[in-house]
């Protein structure tokens, strides 16, 4: 989005109606430019491994662009795709926002909202309570942790803060 509204309730707000940034007015014609180098970068996925990469009961293929959990196909747009499956790749690891940011969005300086409202949208997709997530924890003051719950336990309320052994390939 391009506006000249540069409160944070704006921001949000647009973030949240599905823009994958949000430049305000005035701004220089070299961050425009850099910003859409990262929105053209992010398809890029050559650094994460082809096949399919099980998480719990997490199915990333990535060339077919699919996530599935308990079997089921996740629709998600192609950012949260991304970071899902940035995350899954990465599990128990803290990221910071800035990480996220850097390593999925391309982007080496931007607004660290965009990373919240899209871990909240996931949230939203992939937890039983959202307001009590299990899978997708935040660690206060440090960034945000994928800990898949073990293959089979779809019982998440009893779950505890487990983390698996990993991810197969």
């Amino acid at each position: 989005m391009l506006t000249a509204l540069g409160e944070e309730d704006d921001r949000i707000e647009g973030l949240e109606a599905g823009a994958d940034d949000y430049l305000t007015k005035p701004f220089s014609p070299r961050e425009l430019v850099l910003r859409v180098q990262s929105v053209l970068r992010r398809g890029d996925t050559q650094h994460l491994p082809e096949g399919i990469i099980s998480a719990g009961d997490f199915a990333l293929d990535l060339s077919a662009h699919e996530i599935r959990l308990h079997g089921t196909s996740l629709v998600l747009t192609s950012r949260e795709f991304d970071l899902l499956a940035y995350l899954i790749w990465r599990p128990a690891a803290v990221l910071s926002r800035e990480d996220l940011l850097r390593s999925v969005w391309g982007w080496e300086f931007g607004d660290l909202s965009t990373v919240t409202v899209h871990v909240r949208r996931l949230r939203e997709k992939i937890e039983v309570d959202p307001a009590h997530p299990l899978l997708l924890n935040t660690v206060w003051g440090v960034g945000y942790r994928f800990d898949p719950v073990p293959a089979g336990q779809v019982d998440t309320a009893t779950a505890s803060d487990g983390v698996t052994d990993g991810v197969t390939a």
